[in-house]
């Protein structure tokens, strides 16, 4: 009697393919971060001495690193709160600015493919061998054309009404100043939104194209307006990628920060690795606390499409 070879559920097959597809990422974090990890951790409670014929030494201190860090040391907490305040108020303007260019950079019309790489662009200059090229290219362009582009820059910055006229003006209004600094703190940053943002709109572009055209179909024989298709349709197709444009921004966001390059001159400048590496393990976790909030407000609110 031959017995009946047992299949796998569509549910088994499916798992199995999303752990294969996560495999190599998984053994790489098993392999590089979690050892660098649990070796960040080891050197935040220890005091670290390199040895003059190679290697180091560590000298258990507990948390003494830790103390010092938010006691004693004159810029770590300050840098610290103020990384973070720079991430609440660039992640929601990074996010939707994304996604609306993403909504219009989906329609047809000329020349969009060429809208598309000029978005692009700033992801391959921010490079470090394009950035050391465009570096050493201003430096050559110092007695020219840099210093005709300050003067223009200053001119115009002293013929123009003072910032302070329209705060006071919006604040006479009534209207709350936490609002009116997070504008403001918004303006001075829409060079650095803009340049952030390429990764992100092409993850939206993504999900737009992903959105069955049946859905807008059936939107449109219902009478919908264009307002309402957004709202009904377009936002809660795209929300699952909005966790995953979040968390890229918040990572992006801490890498770039000045916690990170504190954490990098207390090692690599003053010799303190231990104290570096508290820096390091302090970041990290409230990058991921700070994901954990956000992705699990985010998740309440999504829907999933099969």
């Amino acid at each position: 009697m031959n017995k009946k070879k047992k299949r796998l559920t569509l549910s088994t097959k499916r798992s199995i393919t999303g752990f294969l597809f996560i495999l190599p990422w998984l053994v790489g974090f098993i392999w590089f971060y979690a050892r660098s990890l649990f070796m960040t951790v080891q050197f935040s409670l220890s005091n670290l001495t390199v040895n003059t014929g190679g290697g180091y030494s560590l000298e258990f201190v507990g948390f003494d690193n830790f103390v010092y860090a938010f006691a004693e040391h004159g810029t770590f907490k300050q840098v610290l709160v103020t990384s973070i305040g720079d991430m609440l108020i660039d992640v929601p303007l990074i996010t939707f600015f994304s996604l609306f260019m993403a909504l219009l950079l989906n329609n047809k019309f000329r020349g969009r493919t060429v809208l598309r790489a000029i978005f692009f662009l700033p992801v391959i200059l921010n490079s470090e061998a394009i950035s050391s090229a465009m570096d050493m290219a201003l430096k050559l362009m110092s007695g020219g054309l840099s210093n005709t582009s300050a003067e223009i820059a200053s001119t115009a910055a002293s013929s123009g009404v003072s910032i302070d006229y329209y705060i006071n003006m919006f604040t006479s209004l009534g209207i709350p100043t936490k609002l009116i600094e997070y504008v403001t703190g918004a303006v001075s940053r829409i060079s650095d939104i803009i340049n952030a943002s390429g990764i992100q709109i092409i993850i939206f572009i993504a999900a737009l194209q992903s959105i069955p055209g049946s859905m807008y179909e059936v939107a449109k024989i219902e009478g919908a307006t264009s307002y309402e298709t957004f709202w009904k349709v377009t936002f809660p197709m795209v929300m699952p990628h909005i966790i995953t444009v979040v968390v890229y921004t918040v990572v992006d966001s801490f890498v770039d920060s000045d916690v990170v390059d504190l954490a990098y001159k207390t090692a690599f400048t003053n010799k303190n690795y231990g104290l570096s590496s508290t820096m390091s393990l302090v970041s990290t976790v409230v990058t991921c606390l700070i994901l954990l909030i956000v992705c699990r407000f985010i998740q309440k609110r999504t829907f999933y499409y099969n």
